[in-house]
């Protein structure tokens, strides 16, 4: 599996099955990078501090740190079916008092129902959650929101919609996926670079730098805009069917077909 369309798509089942990674998304004309800025600084905290924790210093995400999960707006995302039985787990960004941005293959029609779990307490069920009407499978549209019936009392991320990634510019990857010792459902944060910025981000996988895995689908890639880390994109795909080799893809939320279904279902998001 090395980066075709079927090859992606056959990484997205597989992921998707493991507790959901994989698929790909992000539909629009690519867009010109502008001119990198100098990298952002991390807080003290390093890439959890972005999620407003303080890391730990065990091994992540993949070449990244776990992160405490009390004060964080990634959160775990359980999917259920019919019959109330695990239709698979994935990542998720709070992007308002109640609303949580995610990816639409972790949510096929085969969903019932979706938990928001924050890392202690009870599982909460979601009130409602939708797809991007234009997503079919594969790498297009591969967004989707969760509606919560309360406020979920984490201070929510603001969304970038003022400026596009640029090529060369540093990230922070989060997510509730697996690490390179396959173990899941903790959440983890590390730091990657843009290699890519069109009608998909994309990250490249080496020993220097972090990589999503099966389970962080639907969290975000971070960048740093006026001072503040934003969502840039929701993760969406991998092309190889292992963690650390190949390119990571991310739908970008600023496109217009992206950026409207957002704000259509969360007025409120916080933006940037």
């Amino acid at each position: 599996m090395r980066g075709t369309i079927t090859a992606v798509t056959i990484a997205l089942a597989l992921s998707l099955a493991c507790g959901g990674g994989g698929g790909g998304g992000g539909g629009g004309t690519p867009t010109t990078p502008t001119t990198p800025q100098p990298s952002p600084g991390l807080p003290s905290g390093g890439a959890c501090g972005v999620l407003g924790s303080t890391a730990s210093s065990s091994i992540a995400i993949l070449n990244g740190t776990d992160c405490p999960t009390g004060a964080s707006a990634v959160v775990l995302l359980n999917m259920r079916d019919s019959f109330n039985s695990p239709a698979g787990a994935c990542s998720g960004t709070v992007i308002s008092q109640r609303a949580i941005l995610t990816a639409a293959h972790c949510i096929p029609s085969t969903v019932q129902s979706v938990q928001m779990f924050l890392g202690s307490g009870t599982p909460v069920v979601a009130a409602s959650f939708v797809a991007h009407p234009d997503y079919r499978g594969g790498t297009s549209s591969d967004v989707a929101i969760v509606i919560m019936p309360q406020p979920i009392g984490r201070t929510p991320i603001p969304i970038l919609l003022s400026r596009d990634a640029r090529v060369g510019e540093s990230a922070v990857i989060a997510g509730w996926g697996r690490n390179e010792l396959n173990i899941p459902a903790t959440l983890r944060a590390g730091v990657t670079t843009i290699s890519a910025a069109g009608a998909l981000l994309e990250t490249q996988f080496n020993a220097s730098v972090s990589s999503v895995c099966s389970g962080d689908s639907g969290g975000p890639i971070l960048l740093s805009e006026g001072g503040a880390w934003t969502v840039g994109g929701v993760t969406s795909a991998t092309s190889a069917n292992v963690c650390n080799t190949g390119t990571n893809f991310y739908v970008p939320i600023r496109p217009g077909s992206i950026s409207s279904f957002i704000t259509t279902h969360v007025p409120d998001a916080v933006q940037r």
